[in-house]
Formats: C-alpha cells, structure tokens, sequence
C-alpha cells in the first residue's frame, strides 16, 4: 500500500493552531481560575465530589468535624492540592486516619501537662501585628535524651490545635518562632524539628505562614544544613532574625512574648 503524504494548506494550519490556541487558551484561563479565583459554585462542585468519593470509597472513616464529611476541611485540601479531587483525596484521606491513630481529638491540656510545664513550646497570649496566632518554641529548655519523643510530637500537635483555634475571623495562618538564645548541642533535636514540618505539611496545608529562627548560634548552623533539603518548600518559610527583629517587627509592646522582654 502506497503512503500518501499530506501537506498542511496554510488555511487549515492556520485553523489548526487557532484551535490549539483557543484550547491552551481555555485550559490556562481554567487553570488560572482554579487556583487563584475559582467561583464559589464551582469550589461547591468540587467539594461535594470530593465527599462523595470520601463516602464511597474511604466509608470507615469517621463524619464530622475533621472528619471525611468536614466541609471545610474538604476545601482547605482542595485548594492545597490546587483543586485537584484526586490529589485532595489522597492527602484527606491519609491526614484523617493520621487524625485518627494520634488521637489528636483526646489531646488535652491534662494530657500534656507534664512537657508543657518544661515550658519548652507553648502559645502566645497575644496575636502578631498580622493577626496570627504564635507557637513559640525555647530551645534551650528542649533536651531530647531526657524526654519521651512520643511526648514531644503529642504537645506539638496540641499546641498546633490550639493555634488554630485561635484564629481570628478571616485569618487562617499561624506564626512560629524558635527562640534559639542559649541553644546548645544537648538541645539539638532533627527528628523532632523535622516532624514538626512534616506534620504542617501532611497534616496542616497551608497553616504555617513563616517560621522565625532567633539568634541562631553558630552551633546551630550544621543541623540547619541537615534540616532544609528534608523541608522542601517549606524551607522557604524560614527567617533567620535577631529577637530586636522579632520585638519591632512582628508585636507591640503590649503584645510582646514575656521572653522577649527586657
């Protein structure tokens, strides 16, 4: 059989690249509208699919708040994973059974009592002049030989909850600061800083708007080495800054952090 090549007129190229013009065109606008300024109805559509899927296919899974039928939720990972269903419900799924083995809904004051009273990490009082919520890490007071790990992820992910609980109307990011002023190589803790991230990532999309690292010691400056390429995107949230920085640029006087006073 004879091969017949056919050459393109310059009219049906010209349709041609019209029609892929008009289909990149159509795709980026739809790209560009699911991320940055999707239409409440259509953000509605999706989430509904989403808890469809959820109900279909992942039934075991708890209803409720932070739960597969958690509406909100459903949104805050549809617009991490950039509206991608697919994406959304394989992160959704894998934070609520997280949720789940953690028991994140038992965590309670009285349940860390004990590691809050080391006064290593603990909530601000007050908000930031941007109106987030503050988790303040002292790593000087942190000694990982000397603490059960397993106590340490329980009051980071208490603290983590009861920052969000404070979220303001209209807000929805926390700060995070490590005070690293006196920090030592008995302080130095990759897992722990690492799990931290992990958890934001996984668990918390979007959550943490930056983290400040104070007065960094030189001490510190291999494990941040070690640390970052573990943190991917989120290395980028990192400040480096002195505790001057901290008490002019991010709260008042009233709203100061008492270690930070003085």
């Amino acid at each position: 059989m004879a091969l017949v090549r056919v050459y393109p007129t310059a009219t049906s190229t010209t349709l041609g690249l019209a029609s892929t013009l008009s289909f990149r065109t159509k795709f980026m606008v739809r790209s560009s509208n699911l991320q940055l300024n999707l239409q409440p109805s259509d953000s509605r559509k999706l989430v509904l699919e989403v808890k469809e899927k959820l109900e279909k296919e992942q039934h075991t899974l708890p209803i409720g708040r932070n739960g597969r039928d958690d509406e909100d939720m459903i949104l805050w990972f549809l617009k991490d994973r950039k509206f991608s269903v697919e994406e959304a419900v394989s992160k959704l799924t894998k934070a609520i059974k997280w949720r789940q083995d953690f028991e994140v809904s038992k965590l309670t004051e009285e349940s860390v009592k004990r590691v809050v009273q080391t006064g290593k990490a603990y909530i601000h009082d007050f908000l930031d002049i941007n109106h987030r919520p503050v988790l303040i890490v002292v790593a000087a007071k942190h000694f990982p030989k000397a603490q059960d790990p397993a106590d340490d992820e329980r009051l980071c992910v208490f603290l983590i909850e009861k920052a969000l609980s404070k979220l303001p109307p209209g807000e929805e990011q926390i700060l995070g600061i490590f005070d690293l002023r006196g920090f030592g190589t008995e302080n130095a803790d990759l897992r722990y800083l690492t799990f931290l991230f992990d958890v934001f990532y996984c668990y918390y999309p979007k959550r943490l708007s930056q983290v400040l690292f104070v007065d960094a010691p030189f001490v510190f400056k291999p494990i941040w080495q070690l640390t970052k390429p573990l943190l991917k995107s989120y290395a980028s949230l990192v400040r480096f800054c002195s505790a001057e920085t901290v008490r002019k640029e991010y709260f008042t006087d009233e709203t100061l952090p008492p270690n930070f006073r003085g």
